[in-house]
């Protein structure tokens, strides 16, 4: 039976052994604060049984068959960590990244770390964030005092040339690397938007791949490994999408959610089964009452996946997502989700 983990901002990590028909949330003892913000979670690409998490608080490994979570060291100890990713060529590579953001690798499987030289901006000034539609005066004119921290959302190794790495920054746009991960340029063709939330690498029948970024403002797609991008409007009232999935098995359907907003209040999720040229709703069996943002697969079990609103409404499929079931238990806010097999 397959273990669920869904990573919460506040409530540290919860745990399912029943397919998330009942799930806790892992106590301190289990060697990580039970308070923690916990904003990413990565799975290992060879060992089923690894998976690392992004907290306030560092970075943690789990040991899945002692239910225990061992600190690594690092100098993001102090920061949040809200974004990792294991080079898929060579695991013991890991790149990580932060809030205010800001990139890190390691070549020793976690044990060291290095911060990169990317010029990332810590924070951005926007009107937005102070309130563009406010009636005084005084708030206008305080705009510039207002900063909206950045954060890294995603780190994503091509998996057909793991030397073409992306990250995405909210709100300070779309990064790429040529050199697996040492040195980073900024990308700017055709977004339209610098709110990058993550990305998703579709394979087609044919051996194709494109590459899709999911920002604040639109689904994002690259047929040149993510040098250009051009935005493609989805069949959506709300064009704010986070999370793009293909089934693992890249024989079935590709998934992408939807909602209006952070957090939002309505949500939708979509599936294409021709690799993302096409988008139809799927029929989820509750309404939706904020975004839907996460989305948790695996290549132990194609089958297997599950989906979560920011709000913490949780979904699972048994059957490669063509239907789904509403799970029982409500948890606060969600910032990631992972199942590993037991």
């Amino acid at each position: 039976m397959p273990v669920l983990y869904v990573a919460t901002n506040g409530l540290s990590v919860w745990n399912s052994n029943d397919l998330g028909d009942t799930i806790g949330r892992m106590p301190s003892s289990a060697g990580m604060y039970s308070g923690s913000h916990v904003w990413a979670l990565a799975l290992h690409p060879a060992d089923r049984a690894v998976l690392l998490a992004g907290t306030d608080s560092g970075i943690y490994r789990l040991d899945q068959k002692q239910g225990y979570w061992s600190h690594l060291p690092s100098p993001m100890d102090d920061a949040l960590v809200t974004a990792l990713a294991f080079d898929p060529a060579d695991p013991n590579v890991i790149l990580a990244g932060t809030q205010p953001a800001a990139l890190f690798r390691s070549e020793d499987a976690g044990r060291s770390w290095k911060q990169l030289d990317v010029p990332m901006s810590p924070y951005v000034t926007s009107g937005f964030y102070a309130g563009d539609n406010a009636s005084d005066t005084t708030s206008k004119d305080r705009t510039n005092d207002v900063k909206h921290w950045t954060r890294v959302t995603q780190i994503a190794f091509d998996s057909e040339n793991a030397r073409v790495v992306l990250a995405g920054v909210e709100i300070d746009g779309l990064w790429r690397s040529t050199d697996g991960g040492r040195a980073w340029q900024r990308v700017r063709d055709g977004l339209i938007t610098d709110d990058i939330h993550g990305f998703g690498i579709v394979h087609d029948a044919s051996g194709g791949r494109k590459i899709f970024a999911t920002t604040n403002n639109g689904l994002h797609v690259s047929t040149d490994a993510g040098v250009s991008w051009t935005m493609e409007p989805i069949e959506s009232q709300w064009q704010y999408v986070r999370s793009i999935v293909q089934r693992p098995d890249r024989a079935g359907p590709v998934f992408l959610t939807n909602g209006n907003g952070p957090p939002g209040t309505s949500g939708k999720l979509f599936r294409s089964r021709d690799y993302g040229t096409h988008w139809e709703n799927v029929d989820l069996p509750v309404t939706l009452e904020s975004s839907l943002y996460f989305m948790a697969a695996n290549p132990a079990d194609p089958n297997i996946m599950f989906a979560a609103t920011n709000l913490g409404q949780l979904f699972r499929s048994l059957d490669g997502g063509e239907s789904w079931s509403v799970l029982p238990r409500r948890l606060p806010e969600v910032r990631a989700m992972a199942w590993l097999p037991n």
